[in-house]
């Protein structure tokens, strides 16, 4: 049986800004872009979000929910620095770290002689390590498997932590919201929702068949989580398995032209970031990503070896045909790296998002 440990920093850029200018560190504040520039949030501060303000909102849309909220703009080398720092005391306890992203990673502490093996005490003493080291608060969960880590840091937040024991594991997974697995987003929650299936007990007793006919391979995912499964190891060797890069326009555009134009000033800064990490430049795939007006987006993508212009291109007809009349306000390029050509350092998702 592992001890499983999921450290989720509490709203990791905000509690940053606010550590850095306590004048703000009382008021509604979020991480963005410029309503001007129809910027987006990256995260806000637990008050911001009582106003209904979420990371990946409209900065427009945050400002109208909350008249005082004030806006910063992010300083990724400095959340780097941090994550750094709160990284070297992971490591402190053990090896098999696993980060997901600058401020959320999985620890396996099965083998931890410190605090008397005890997971509990473990996280407990690396949360207060995090708190005396850089000022900021974490939350954790501790859970036999990574998939209930990860629900349980949610569930005491902010600055708490929860276990999952084992003998408690049967319950929680029969209780839990389906919505809470990972995989599970909007559009599949609803799909599961219609279906009469919104609990781990639910898809406990739904047929296999008919789970596979509308879900395919991810119903085996489901029916895992639902009665407490997840194998998965904790990999220190996180593989990067994308690179990409997208603009928000300053204003919103129609027709394939204006498009192509938006994709010709996107792809140098794609094949320099695939460079950093690929000198090869070998590839996978590629993919392009349209967010329409009303903020609903679509991706298409391809089998490829080498970015391909021309790909692109056809990709951005595929895109478009789902426009349904809506005009577009960004527009993203990526690939998919070969996995015999990704890094086997740890290279967690820097994502520009952190709602947590």
């Amino acid at each position: 049986m592992r001890k499983i440990i999921h450290v989720d920093m509490d709203c990791f850029y905000a509690a940053v800004e606010m550590r850095d200018n306590p004048l703000i560190a009382h008021l509604p504040i979020a991480v963005g872009g410029s309503e001007e520039r129809r910027g987006v949030i990256s995260t806000c501060n637990y008050l911001a979000r009582e106003y209904g303000v979420r990371s990946a909102m409209a900065t427009a849309q945050a400002l109208k929910l909350c008249r005082k909220l004030v806006l910063v703009p992010g300083r990724m080398s400095v959340y780097k620095e941090v994550s750094k720092q709160i990284n070297e005391i992971y490591h402190q306890y053990t090896d098999l770290v696993e980060p997901l992203s600058l401020d959320e990673a999985y620890l396996d502490v099965t083998d931890c002689t410190q605090c008397h093996g005890s997971a509990t005490l473990i996280a407990k003493q690396i949360r207060q390590q995090i708190f005396e080291k850089t000022g900021l608060t974490a939350s954790a969960g501790i859970a036999p498997n990574k998939f209930m880590a990860k629900i349980a840091s949610d569930l005491n937040k902010p600055n708490g932590q929860y276990v999952v024991t084992p003998d408690e594991v049967d319950k929680f997974s029969r209780n839990m919201s389906l919505d809470q697995i990972s995989g599970v987003g909007k559009v599949t929650f609803n799909k599961l929702q219609r279906l009469g299936l919104t609990t781990g007990d639910d898809i406990r007793k739904a047929e296999f068949s008919m789970l596979e006919k509308y879900f395919g391979k991810f119903a085996t995912v489901l029916k895992q989580r639902s009665i407490g499964i997840d194998e998965r190891p904790v990999n220190p060797h996180h593989q990067r398995k994308s690179v990409g890069v997208e603009t928000t326009l300053p204003a919103d555009i129609t027709g394939q032209a204006a498009c192509v134009e938006v994709l010709d000033k996107l792809m140098p800064e794609l094949i320099r970031r695939l460079s950093k990490v690929n000198p090869q430049q070998s590839i996978s795939k590629q993919g392009i990503k349209l967010k329409f007006n009303d903020f609903q987006s679509t991706t298409a993508e391809k089998a490829s070896t080498a970015i391909d212009r021309q790909l692109c291109i056809d990709l951005l007809e595929q895109a478009l045909e789902r426009a349904d009349g809506r005009s577009i306000r960004l527009i993203g390029l990526s690939v998919g790296l070969p996995s015999e050509k990704v890094e086997s350092t740890p290279s967690p998702q820097m994502s520009l998002f952190d709602d947590r």
